[in-house]
């Protein structure tokens, strides 16, 4: 009880300050609340604006996606919302055990969102378990982006899951609830049968940072009747080569069969099919992936960064078959091309050039031209 209400008192006190202040500060707000524990308030607020030039690519977050729209041929479109902007607190004890709880307002369309939970775990002695970034994932080789989507073919999901993990030194196990199993043509009949699997090694060594990964999960259709299930793979390779105190190159390459789930922005958008049903028999789906940038650092905290992504699924049997139509979506593209400045402490601005670009199977292809600014405090 003493301890809540010390929480409660520095809470107050933490709030009235960040009121009166005109300065931001440079790290999340400190809260001693007692010799035992420790606890910090973290987060942004943020706006982000968009013109579309070509259709509405716009999704929440003004991020662009890769799938037309309804009125692709209607040019011109304006959008902005503030739902990237985040809210977290973390807490740790003198025993070791820390908890980290943390939430945005990302929601569908542009209206004003509702809280979702992005990460949410407790860690101690090199176990963590709860809601957080995938294992099999990377942000070694990712180019710094405003698109909060960022460039297809980045390393592993880009996305949280519930997980058990344990960490020593560079290498990272864990159990997972697996990202999307979607199996085109079994409908509703697909069921979760086994979590995903998943090793990660990442290190540095001088100007040189690297991870790679390897994940295995089964992906299974079940009507009730007829049963088939098979074994999806993916594993990943990332690097960011610091040229000079200006100059970094950075990227990934990705490999995935039965397991698209965790091929970062393939198929419509976000996710490719990991596999498809031929007859009663569960077929996996390959895909591939790869992204690469360049980042310049031209002082007094301004940054110019050029990045290339794109993911492709080998859907040609799936076609054959009749499961998968010949206009489904096969290779994705985008660049993205911005700068970013700090103008004062913890506020960052920064306007992006984008380019998307999606071929079907069949060979139709349609692409799109878009602009985003985002203005951002942080504490």
């Amino acid at each position: 009880m003493q301890i809540n209400n010390k929480l409660r008192l520095a809470i107050r006190a933490t709030a009235a300050t960040a009121i009166l202040s005109v300065a931001g500060q440079a790290n999340a707000l400190t809260l001693n609340v007692g010799d035992d524990v420790e606890a910090s308030l973290y987060g942004y607020a943020r706006l982000n604006m968009s013109y579309d030039l070509n259709g509405d690519r716009a999704v929440s977050t003004r991020s662009g996606k890769f799938s037309p729209s309804a009125n692709e041929n209607i040019e011109g479109h304006f959008g902005a919302d503030v739902q990237q902007s985040r809210l977290g607190v973390k807490v740790k004890h003198a025993s070791g055990v820390a908890i980290t709880l943390e939430g945005d307002f990302r929601g569908t369309g542009s209206g004003p969102g509702s809280l979702r939970m992005r990460h949410a775990y407790g860690e101690y002695k090199g176990f963590m378990a709860g809601r957080n970034w995938s294992n099999y994932l990377s942000f070694v080789g990712n180019t710094p982006t405003l698109d909060f989507d960022s460039l297809a073919g980045t390393a592993g999901s880009q996305d949280r899951s519930e997980q058990i993990r344990y960490t020593t030194g560079p290498m990272s196990f864990s159990i997972e609830d697996p990202s999307s199993q979607d199996i085109v043509g079994a409908g509703t009949d697909k069921r979760t049968s086994a979590p995903a699997f998943t090793a990660r090694f990442e290190d540095s060594a001088g100007s040189v940072s690297y991870s790679a990964a390897v994940l295995a999960s089964q992906v299974t259709a079940d009507d009730g009747v007829n049963e088939d299930s098979a074994i999806g793979y993916g594993a990943f390779g990332a690097l960011k080569l610091k040229l000079s105190d200006m100059f970094s190159v950075q990227g990934a390459v990705n490999y995935s069969d039965g397991a698209n789930g965790y091929l970062w922005r393939s198929g419509d958008n976000y996710y490719g099919a990991s596999a498809y049903l031929s007859g009663n028999s569960v077929e996996t789906i390959k895909g591939y992936g790869a992204s690469v940038g360049v980042s310049m650092n031209v002082g007094e905290g301004r940054s110019i960064n050029i990045g290339y992504g794109t993911t492709s699924l080998d859907l040609d049997d799936a076609v054959t078959s009749g499961a998968v139509a010949a206009t489904a979506a096969e290779t994705n593209q985008n660049v993205l091309v911005n700068y970013m400045w700090t103008p004062v402490k913890n506020v960052m601005m920064g306007v992006e050039y984008g380019y998307f670009d999606q071929e079907s199977q069949g060979g139709t292809s349609t692409d799109a031209n878009r602009l985003l600014f985002a203005a951002q405090y942080s504490f």
